[in-house]
C-alpha cells in the first residue's frame, strides 16, 4: 500500500511538472472559430480533463473555464492544451459573473431531465458547464436560475457517460449547429489512402 502511494505521488509530480512546462504555452492560444465555452468544474486532475482539451481544440472551441482545478495532466490533450484558451477561476461565481457579462447561456447534463440535446437549438454563445466525476458540481443548480439543463438521450441500462464522452457529443452537437460551409471546406480532405 506505501509503495502505491509513493507512485501515485511520483505521477502526481511529473504531471504537474508536465503542466507547468505547456501552460506556458497556453498563453500563445488563440480562440477557434467557434464561439462555445467549455467550464470543467473541479475534474480531477488525471484523464479527463486532458481528452476534453482534445476535442475542445477538434471542434474550435473559444476556450476552455477551469475552476477549481490548479493543474491537470495535459499528456492525454496531445498537445492541444497549448492551442485552446484557458482561463482560471477559484469559483464558479466569478466564472458566471465573466460569461454573463459577455451574454453566454449556460448548460449543464442531466440523465433524466431537461431538453435532448439534438433538439435544442443552443445560441451561438453557449457555455457547457461538467461538474466533477463523482460529486457533480461545486455550486447548488437552483442559485443559478439562468443554467439550463440538456439530456443526452441513452437507450441502454446504465444512464452515465464519462465526462469526457458527455463533453464530446456536446461539442459535436454544437458544431453540427454552427459550423458554416466555408469552416468545413477549409479542412483539408484526405483521400482513402491518407494523402491530401
Amino acid at each position: 500500500m506505501h509503495q502505491r502511494r509513493k507512485l501515485r505521488q511520483k505521477e502526481r509530480e511529473l504531471a504537474q511538472k508536465r503542466f507547468d512546462r505547456h501552460k506556458r504555452y497556453n498563453y500563445q492560444s488563440k480562440p477557434g472559430p467557434l464561439d462555445f465555452i467549455v467550464v470543467l468544474d473541479s475534474l480531477k486532475p488525471s484523464f479527463n480533463i486532458g481528452k476534453i482539451y482534445r476535442t475542445a481544440d477538434a471542434f474550435g472551441a473559444n476556450a476552455i473555464h477551469l475552476i477549481g482545478i490548479d493543474f491537470f495532466d495535459p499528456s492525454p490533450a496531445k498537445g492541444s492544451f497549448k492551442w485552446v484558451p484557458t482561463i482560471f477561476h477559484k469559483n464558479f461565481e466569478d466564472c458566471h459573473q465573466m460569461l454573463r457579462k459577455e451574454k453566454y447561456q449556460f448548460y449543464v447534463l442531466e440523465p433524466e431531465e431537461g431538453v435532448a440535446l439534438q433538439q435544442a437549438e443552443l445560441p451561438q454563445k453557449s457555455a457547457f458547464i461538467f461538474g466533477h466525476e463523482e460529486f457533480g458540481f461545486s455550486f447548488d443548480k437552483k442559485d443559478y436560475p439562468d443554467i439550463k439543463i440538456l439530456r443526452i438521450p441513452q437507450f441502454g441500462k446504465v444512464q452515465s457517460l464519462n465526462v469526457s464522452i458527455a463533453a464530446s457529443v456536446v461539442m459535436y452537437e454544437y458544431a453540427r449547429q454552427y459550423a458554416s460551409q466555408e469552416l468545413l471546406d477549409s479542412i483539408p480532405q484526405k483521400d482513402l489512402t491518407g494523402r491530401l
